[in-house]
């Protein structure tokens, strides 16, 4: 019987107004080759990649000198400052540690789905910390149900390491176990597993999520994004290769290659908004991305203007590219407050418009009688930039002039994006004449899907939310 540890449930639902489009997660793993303590390190690794997750979070640390099996962790809602102080790091300890920070797209929000999962099973325990999507995670959840697994949870996550511990009763080794696993699965997943002396990174074939290779004199570190790395002061090695798992012990690192394929998909939305703006990504500097999106916007949807201004924080480097490649200047519309917080779904579209106006305020002394150019990365319901522009109007904009960093999303998303169904995108039920109309801009352009190539050159993309060609 395959069970792990349970958490008290605590529903706590939240929205960020700031933005509709999420990812569903970041993963963190060190290997100390010393006595040092792996959950410090872990935790700063948590801040940097807290953009990819707010919603929960946990460390799972093990000492590889220690007793076999013996792990300890701490998972539980909120932000990686909320969950984790001192004495709760104090008491973690192990030199060798996973972490996680989540954002739900599958199973409900609640700790008892909150990460890193311990599993106790027949040949011993393992934590594992997943960011992803399984698409055939359902049928993969019956047949290990028809041989007598019981789940504490909804979420695909639960699904892969109850089949690792299931495969690892018949393998000689746990990267076996995790390989034929693999196998098995759909979709995008980046993976660290830690067994009580291995810490091992798994990254999907296509490439879809991300996941690189970090390291600090006798340490060596998994990331989500090398941004990561640095808040531990570690050296970027590399990105895991797609279809690549591979596994650090006290003697070093092995690669293996064995479901690594040609065919390759990186989410485009990585370069668009999820990841964050210092980091590189399979050769690509996120910065240099979102800059080039904006010059290319200036190209194919100029536009007549006083002042380019972006959306805080995810329109502003596209922004500074579409007013470098228009000459009309750049300036700053918004002031955005910092030490709200969370914004947590309120009962009334009233008091959602009131929490916006909370964290963002228009400085009407650079917008009065200026037309603008208004950059954002992306129109999803069309609610939100629509009370931007009211806002801007409000104070004295005589004209907004809408350009979007991405073209218009068509289609949902199945790996783990949390891109919602068809029914709530705007733009696959209007035209971009309605869209405009219905948000209250004076014009409305999106960048082109050709353009990507502008912003990751001749990098093989998954852009199936916006031209419905699914890689898997």
């Amino acid at each position: 019987m395959l069970t792990h540890s349970d958490l008290h449930q605590t529903d706590i639902h939240q929205t960020d107004l700031d933005h509709s489009i999420h990812e569903e997660c970041g993963v963190f793993g060190i290997f100390h080759s010393g006595d040092c303590e792996a959950a410090p390190d872990i935790y700063y690794g948590l801040c940097a990649l807290q953009h990819r997750g707010q919603e929960s979070c946990g460390i799972a640390v093990c000492d590889t000198e220690g007793p076999r099996g013996n792990i300890s962790y701490h998972k539980d809602m909120g932000l990686a400052g909320e969950v984790f102080h001192s004495d709760i790091l104090t008491s973690l300890k192990g030199n060798i540690g996973i972490g996680h920070v989540r954002y739900s797209t599958t199973g409900a929000s609640t700790a008892k789905n909150a990460q890193p999962l311990v599993l106790n099973y027949l040949k011993g325990t393992l934590a594992l910390a997943h960011n992803g999507n399984i698409t055939n995670s359902e049928s993969l959840r019956q047949t290990l149900q028809e041989n007598g697994a019981i789940f504490h949870s909804s979420t695909d996550s639960e699904v892969i390491a109850c089949h690792i511990a299931r495969e690892r009763t018949r393998t000689a080794c746990v990267e076996d176990a995790i390989c034929k696993t693999a196998e098995k699965l759909k979709g995008g997943y980046a993976l660290v597993v830690m067994s009580p002396r291995k810490l091992i990174g798994v990254r999907d074939p296509f490439g879809l999520k991300p996941l690189c290779l970090g390291r600090r004199e006798g340490s060596y570190v998994l990331a989500s994004e090398s941004c990561a790395l640095v808040a531990v002061g570690a050296e970027f090695v590399r990105d895991i290769v797609p279809g690549e798992i591979v596994t650090i012990t006290k003697d070093g690192i092995h690669s293996d290659t064995r479901l690594v394929q040609t065919k390759r998909a990186h989410c485009i939305f990585e370069y668009i908004y999820f990841a964050r703006l210092d980091s590189v990504m399979d050769g690509i500097r996120i910065y240099d991305a979102r800059f080039h999106a904006g010059k290319a916007l200036a190209a194919s949807c100029p536009a007549d203007a006083d002042i380019v201004v972006g959306v805080p924080d995810s329109g502003l480097t596209a922004a500074t590219g579409f007013a470098e490649a228009s000459g009309i200047p750049f300036a700053l519309a918004f002031y955005k407050n910092s030490y709200v917080g969370r914004t947590f779904i309120k009962p009334t579209q009233k008091e959602r418009e009131s929490a916006v106006h909370m964290k963002l305020s228009v400085l009407s002394s650079v917008v009065r009688g200026k037309r603008l150019v208004l950059i954002d990365d992306s129109i999803v319901r069309g609610t939100t930039i629509a009370g931007l522009i009211r806002m801007l109007k409000e104070a004295g904009a005589l004209e907004v002039h809408v350009r979007i960093s991405s073209p218009p999303f068509l289609y949902p998303c199945y790996y783990g994006t949390d891109v919602p169904s068809n029914e709530q995108l705007i733009a696959s039920s209007r035209t971009s004449e309605e869209i405009c109309a219905q948000i209250g801009a004076d014009s409305l352009g999106y960048m082109k899907i050709e353009d990507f190539r502008r912003m990751t050159g001749e990098l093989p993309l998954c852009k199936a939310c916006f031209d419905n060609q699914y890689p898997v």
